[in-house]
């Protein structure tokens, strides 16, 4: 395997939910050798798809990852491949994998094109500065059409897709593909698997077509490339294919550009011309900025780590999963070199990992190594107290690299253990869970002695209680799923007073805290350059020492444990700000704790007089079903105060994007299918947090 880093890739494959991500990376791992058979989602055998659960639903639930080779004009290179879920209830994984890959291929079908979750990927990749190639897969679909699916990249991504391929072709008719830059076809022998290729002259039919094209693809690519400019301008025709190809490279790496892709995975036909557009397009890891991170010791000084093996050893932790052997720690190496049986240290929390054995994987199989280099994906054995989002570095030169962010769960569910034994195994069970997945969550309400678990929908919570009860084997009693609802303030209130005073007999209590309150959006404390935490911004505006300040960080603690507990309904508070403006103390009995209890006294008693209001998640429902239920749909979505948002007519199915309470959505999915007898799909992903009319919230209230 190639340890030249301008000869790997670690690449991504992401797309909307049945756009045929896990047929192409199946492909992938066959014409790269990888497996000796192809694996097929509808048959249950992927590779990738390995869980029971991904088996069953023919859909991807974890990212998993693998290392194949590929041979390219006779140079070896090394691919690290992640596959990614595409149903928005597992976003988490494809951002996790986003944040430490360093090109990806998006997959859009060619009869749908860009779908509502290819949107909420491609805004992923892009908050992550992650370069692309687009794969449009399923030309051999009925109604597939090219023009209408790349067209729909450059208008609804608003993306500068480049053709650098089109289909001979379409639905059953699709027969190969015309490569632009060498202006040849392409077939691929279905007997053989697609591993023949046979190429030919461009059809005479399409050589009008293919000449369209081509002209396109030289105009844009001499837009990226001021030296090609005035070739073209003189002479478009000397322009040469390897001119092309610097040119997009160039535009793809700083994101000018997305080179466009056709084929049928699912036929055999292109996937070995999207690897080599991997290999000539994408990124390499020393073409990808150097990492940014922070300095344990001062969060204020930033740091870089540049991408190779003599530089201080850093890395990312972007997945645990737990095994029987041990818990298996993904990482992405940025720099520097990791021996087998050497420490490194997680400085996010102090602590010393040591690295037992080091593992490259390929799905479940696994190779040992002795050590590894930067640029590199690879799995540990050994670690303990590392998390996705940590990092791992070289103890003596320590640096905090970039955290990822994981969204709020919107849905809760209560999870009752049927004996004794069972309630044992729970609490290390949902612990094992949260490790594996960050979106989750648990909690254990004493008043009710319920344990709750939270997360991003019901598929989601569904699949988790399945894996407690099938794969852990616990015995659980599921409750209905419920909404996570969040309070906010609709007002302000200023210089409230928290008082905590407690006098009995010897040494007493004494805090006293002074806030100012008001809402403050997450977009609005980021332009006035404050931080905010769990929807929470504190400001400390003390002065001339009314509170000492080995206190102030006593009040903030209580203010924030109070915003987390709730004042309504138990529900946390978002959106405000609480400003610290004013307090006293006492030589003898003020303390940490009477201050934390100030702290929270006066952030309660602050949103009582500024007024509370509950907020609901919303979710962004997209339907697509056939014209003639549209009427049915628009007017149950009406009734679940819903409303709609845009409406477009492709061929002869509606897509309707609404915007709908989660509450109102359980079940939608049955009912949707009833009143179109079974003819029209749904996707929802939540959107935002608005606030719930008067009459309603005081209903969920009395809950």
């Amino acid at each position: 395997m190639a340890t030249d880093l301008s000869k790997v890739r670690n690449i991504g494959i992401c797309a909307h939910i049945d756009a045929g991500k896990t047929t192409v990376t199946e492909r992938i791992l066959y014409y790269t050798g990888k497996t000796y058979k192809m694996g097929e989602v509808h048959e249950g055998t992927a590779t990738m798809d390995f869980l029971q659960e991904e088996q069953e639903r023919g859909i991807t639930i974890q990212s998993a990852a693998t290392t194949c080779p590929w041979t390219k004009d006779g140079i070896e290179y090394k691919i690290n491949l992640i596959d990614t879920p595409g149903h928005v209830d597992f976003t988490i994984e494809v951002e996790r994998s986003l944040r430490v890959l360093d090109g990806a291929v998006a997959v859009f079908d060619g009869k749908e094109g860009v779908e509502a979750q290819s949107e909420t990927v491609w805004r992923q990749a892009d908050r992550y500065g992650v370069p692309r190639c687009c794969l449009i897969n399923k030309m051999d679909k009925t109604g597939a059409d090219f023009e209408f699916s790349f067209n729909s990249i450059r208008t609804r991504l608003g993306a500068n897709a480049i053709a650098v391929q089109i289909p001979i072709g379409k639905g059953d008719q699709f027969q190969g593909i015309i490569d632009l830059l060498g202006m040849k076809a392409y077939y691929f022998d279905k007997e053989a698997m697609g591993a023949t290729i046979e190429e030919r002259e461009i059809p005479a039919e399409m050589k009008d077509f293919a000449d369209y094209w081509r002209h396109d693809l030289v105009e844009k690519a001499a837009e990226l490339d001021e030296n090609l400019t005035e070739k073209y301008i003189t002479d478009e025709h000397s322009i040469t294919p390897d001119e092309i190809r610097a040119a997009l490279r160039k535009g793809t790496i700083t994101q000018k550009c997305f080179p466009v892709f056709c084929g049928s995975a699912l036929k055999y036909i292109g996937v070995q011309r999207v690897i080599d557009g991997v290999i000539d397009y994408l990124p390499n890891p020393t073409e990808r900025p150097d990492m940014k991170g922070t300095d344990p010791r001062d969060k204020n000084v930033t740091m870089t780590r540049p991408h190779t093996d003599t530089a201080p050893f850093s890395a990312l932790v972007f997945k645990v999963v737990s095994d029987i052997h041990g818990d298996l720690t993904y990482i992405r190496i940025y720099s520097g070199r990791l021996e087998k049986g050497s420490r490194v240290i997680n400085p996010v929390n102090g602590k010393k990992e040591n690295v037992s054995r080091i593992y490259e994987m390929h799905a479940r199989e696994r190779e040992a190594l002795d050590s590894v280099g930067a640029g590199n994906i690879v799995t540990l054995v050994g670690l303990k107290s590392s998390y996705t989002g940590d990092t791992l570095c070289d103890p003596d030169n320590q640096i905090v690299l970039e955290r990822m962010e994981f969204p709020e769960p919107v849905i809760s569910m209560s999870i009752e253990p049927i004996t004794g034994d069972d309630k044992k195994k729970l609490s290390e069970a949902l612990a094992t869970i949260r490790r594996e997945d960050p979106s989750f969550r648990s909690s254990f309400n004493e008043e009710t002695g319920e344990t709750i678990i939270a997360g991003m929908g019901e598929l989601h919570l569904e699949i988790i209680a399945n894996k407690l009860k099938r794969d852990m084997k616990i015995g659980v009693n599921v409750g209905r799923p419920r909404v996570s609802y969040r309070e906010a303030i609709t007002g302000s209130a200023t210089k409230v007073r928290g008082l905590f005073k407690k006098q009995s007999g010897g040494r007493g209590q004494f805090g006293d805290a002074v806030v100012n309150i008001s809402p403050i959006t997450k977009e609005e404390a980021e332009a006035q350059e404050l931080k905010m935490e769990n929807g929470v911004v504190f400001v400390d505006a003390v002065t001339g020492g009314a509170i000492p300040r080995e206190f102030i960080p006593s009040v903030e603690y209580g203010i924030r444990q109070a915003a987390a507990s709730g004042v309504l309904g138990g529900y946390p508070v978002i959106n405000v700000k609480v400003e610290l403006v004013f307090g006293s103390y006492h030589d003898v009995d003020s303390s940490q704790i009477a201050f934390e209890q100030a702290g929270a006294l006066a952030f309660r008693e602050a949103c009582h007089k500024a007024g509370l209001g509950l907020l609901e998640p919303i979710m962004k429902l997209v339907v697509t079903t056939p014209d003639e239920f549209f009427g049915n749909v628009s007017g149950d979505i009406a009734s679940r105060r819903g409303h709609i948002v845009d409406s477009e007519m492709r061929g002869v199915v509606r897509i309707i994007t609404a915007e709908v309470p989660l509450s109102e959505l359980f079940g939608y999915t049955t009912s949707l299918r009833s009143m179109t007898q079974g003819r029209a799909t749904s996707t929802m992903e939540p959107a935002e947090y608005r606030l719930m009319p008067d009459r309603l919230k005081e209903e969920v209230l009395k809950k």
